[in-house]
């Protein structure tokens, strides 16, 4: 069982920037692919961002694509999605999940492991 905690949602002004952060509970934590979602009210899940085990390889939805970053650190089993540039449609809350995969994967359904969310609000 992974479990997954995420932190560094906040309130930030359109144009602003946000670092959130993932820590997983799990030693074979190079072993998952991970991946950001967001769902706002009303909507249903999407996918933001995800990155291979190794790190070498990330991919990006179309809406954030030049403005967030993924990243990981294996060493201290934690996957970073860095937002920047952010605009109030953005407005979401957050989830790292983590799925056995030796490849990127997009879809909700190929995660097995998710966090609790974190709020990220963006102000016009």
């Amino acid at each position: 069982q992974v479990q997954l905690v995420e932190s560094g949602g906040g309130l930030v002004q359109a144009g602003g920037s946000l670092r959130l952060s993932c820590a997983a509970s799990e030693v074979t934590f190079s072993t998952y692919a991970m991946g950001w979602f967001r769902q706002a009210p009303g909507k249903e899940r999407e996918f933001v961002a995800a990155i291979s085990r190794s790190g070498g390889s990330t991919y990006y939805a179309d809406s954030v694509k030049g403005r967030f970053s993924i990243s990981r650190d294996n060493a201290k089993n934690t996957v970073f999605l860095q937002m920047n540039s952010l605009k109030p449609e953005d407005t979401a809350v957050y989830f790292c999940a983590a799925a056995l995969s030796s490849r990127i994967v997009t879809t909700t359904r190929s995660y097995r492991y998710w966090g609790q969310g974190t709020q990220v609000t963006v102000s016009s």
